[in-house]
């Protein structure tokens, strides 16, 4: 038994939509699923899962403007991010989609806000969250320790960090959550960006030049 996971890059920000199900009971979750939800429904469909919930890192658009509607087409609840001050990114929803050229979406409250700590449970496999803050207030992280493997959104990439110039971003915290929340659960853990390639806590100990250990002495 194990947790499954394809990536279905999204909307003309190629975001990293994740659909996740457990191999024992086909129970699945799709991780911010920032738009184009005819596609993401397809790819759903075909794998032959069933959906139970919607999972917000944090709330940009290209992250969970298709949440609202994939939520609604599957009948599930969305779950995350945290609720501290990421009710303002939710709920500027409409704006965020005029400036960053996408079709319009309302704003949107999740059924359940996350906080650090919390678990959520796909089919008999565990998720565990932390809570990431920085790149925006409210950002959590969702782990996965059976199979060592992060859901990380616009935390850390491979080689880079997240922006911290957006409103209520701040990058000393970004770096902080970095180096006191994701280093400890081991250089062995593959994590899946909100961009990019995929990949693992050691090579970003090393080599990312925002976050490397040889940065901090």
């Amino acid at each position: 038994m194990t947790l499954n996971f394809t990536l279905i890059p999204v909307t003309h920000y190629q975001q990293n939509c994740s659909l996740i199900w457990c191999s024992a009971t086909a129970k699945a979750a799709v991780v911010d699923p920032g738009g184009d939800v005819p596609q993401l429904i397809r790819r759903i469909e075909e794998q032959g899962v069933d959906v139970e919930q919607v999972l917000l890192t944090h709330g940009h658009m290209d992250h969970a403007g298709g949440a609202r509607q994939l939520a609604d087409h599957f009948q599930v609840p969305i779950i995350g991010p945290h609720p501290e001050e990421e009710a303002f990114w939710l709920d500027m929803l409409p704006q965020q989609a005029q400036m960053m050229g996408f079709a319009p979406v309302p704003a949107l409250r999740p059924d359940r806000w996350l906080n650090d700590g919390d678990e959520v449970r796909v089919g008999e496999q565990v998720l565990e969250v932390l809570h990431c803050p920085g790149h925006t207030p409210g950002h959590i992280v969702f782990f996965h320790r059976a199979s060592d493997t992060a859901w990380v959104g616009d935390v850390l990439f491979a080689g880079s960090i997240g922006r911290t110039d957006f409103p209520r971003g701040d990058y000393d915290t970004l770096v902080q959550s970095i180096r006191t929340k994701l280093w400890p659960l081991g250089d062995q853990v593959r994590f899946i960006p909100g961009h990019g390639p995929m990949s693992t806590i050691g090579n970003e100990r090393r080599n990312n030049p925002f976050v490397a250990d040889k940065r901090f002495g």
